[in-house]
């Protein structure tokens, strides 16, 4: 039988929306702020209520870019940004899901070793390998290209090990089935593991894509044109160190707008990221 204890309820609710009030309150201030002009925002005088200069700010960030500092408008960096993220997310899924399979349904010499190597790399992230990737890369021509931002980061060590966590736990009987049907190996992969992965895979592309859309150092260091650049990169841009006033208002617009494809990411898919992260039975 539960309990209920008034007070404890009241304390425990009175953190929880401390806490939101903690982490929204920035939020609020930055979507408030894209809404004044640079000298309101400037003086420290600020008011908690929205500005006149809304649909001028927003304008601008999207189509039109700065005035004072050289770079793209903001719908430029968002599309790159996307696809960046799209194509992490994308990529890591392909290769975890096809080098799980085939560590745990083909039986070759050092499986377990070839698994453990993958493992490890969890280790090396890309921050790490920061100069060889970078050589590599700019051998390859690939710098101020979408090719040199997905491609270095599309090896997932953490995907490799939840798809083969959860291809562990699917019956041996399907297999056996499947090879009686006279199913292959491919057969088998796209007509009865794709299907039964799709909540995994859901899970795996919120995470991965938030991963790539936040990258900030792997882009900063290979994008050199304005027109490459990712939305994270280009917000730090903006915020120029001259002795010139910095355009705040267009800063925090393009900061809120930056917020918005990882949570309609999360939004859209959060019934599958849920199962797919807490189901155990599939």
């Amino acid at each position: 039988m539960v309990e209920h204890r008034p007070l404890r309820d009241f304390i425990a609710y009175a953190i929880l929306i401390f806490g939101i009030f903690i982490v929204v309150f920035p939020v609020y201030l930055a979507l408030i702020a894209s809404t004044h002009d640079a000298a309101t925002v400037v003086t420290g005088h600020m008011p908690l209520s929205p500005g006149g200069h809304t649909l001028e700010n927003y304008y601008r960030a999207i189509f039109v870019g700065g005035t004072r500092t050289s770079r793209e408008p903001v719908g430029q960096m968002l599309m790159n940004s996307f696809i960046s993220a799209t194509g992490i997310a994308v990529g890591k899924i392909f290769i975890s899901i096809l080098s799980a399979f085939a560590v745990v349904y083909f039986r070759f010499p050092f499986r377990k070793t070839a698994f453990w190597i993958i493992f490890v790399t969890l280790m090396l992230p890309v921050e790490v390998r920061i100069y060889p990737t970078y050589k590599v890369v700019a051998d390859l021509h690939m710098l101020d290209t979408y090719a040199g931002l997905i491609l270095p980061l599309i090896a997932s060590a953490t995907g490799t090990l939840l798809f083969r966590q959860f291809f562990m736990t699917v019956p041996e009987e399907l297999l056996e089935a499947s090879k009686i049907d006279g199913a292959g190996p491919f057969r088998f992969f796209k007509d009865t593991l794709l299907p039964l992965s799709v909540t995994t895979i859901a899970a795996l592309f919120v995470i991965q894509f938030i991963y790539g859309w936040n990258q900030y150092l792997w882009p900063l260091l290979i994008t050199t044109q304005d027109s490459m650049q990712t939305i994270v990169t280009g917000i730090k841009k903006m915020l120029t160190t001259t002795d010139e006033l910095a355009e705040w208002q267009l800063a925090m617009a393009t900061a809120i707008l930056a917020m918005l494809p990882p949570v309609a990411v999360v939004v859209f898919m959060q019934r599958l990221f849920v199962r797919g992260l807490v189901e155990t039975e599939k």
